[in-house]
C-alpha cells in the first residue's frame, strides 16, 4: 500500500473551476536587509510558481505578487502587495494562493 502525503493529494480537493481562476504567488521578506541576508527563502518563495504548475495551473495563470518584498508589513497602505491581492480574492479571480508564512499575511481584523 502507498502512502500519499496530505500535499501530494490534490486530485481531490482541486477542481476545474479552480483551475479556471488564477494561482497567485505571494512572496515577500519584511526588510530589505532579509532580502540579502536571506537569498534562499526568497529563491524558494519564487519557486512555489512551479508548485502551481505541478498542481495544475497554466503558467499563464499565475499571477505573482512581489510588491511587499523588502517591505515592512507594518500596515494595509504600506503593503501594495496586500492591496492588489485582497481584491482579486474579493471578485473570486483567484483559485489559489502561495506563499511563506500565509498566517502572517493579514496583520488584523480588518484586513
Amino acid at each position: 500500500m502507498t502512502v500519499t502525503a496530505p500535499w501530494d493529494r490534490h486530485d481531490r480537493k482541486i477542481q476545474s473551476w479552480h483551475l479556471d481562476r488564477l494561482a497567485v504567488v505571494h512572496v515577500r521578506q519584511s526588510t530589505p536587509q532579509q532580502v540579502l541576508d536571506r537569498m534562499e527563502s526568497t529563491r524558494l518563495q519564487y519557486g512555489l510558481t512551479q508548485r502551481a504548475v505541478d498542481l495544475g495551473w497554466a503558467p499563464s495563470r499565475i499571477l505573482v505578487i512581489d510588491e511587499n518584498l523588502g517591505q515592512s508589513a507594518s500596515g494595509l497602505v504600506d503593503r501594495p502587495g496586500f492591496q492588489r491581492l485582497v481584491p482579486e480574492v474579493g471578485m473570486d479571480h483567484v483559485g489559489l494562493v502561495l506563499g511563506v508564512e500565509m498566517s502572517r499575511l493579514a496583520r488584523s481584523g480588518r484586513e
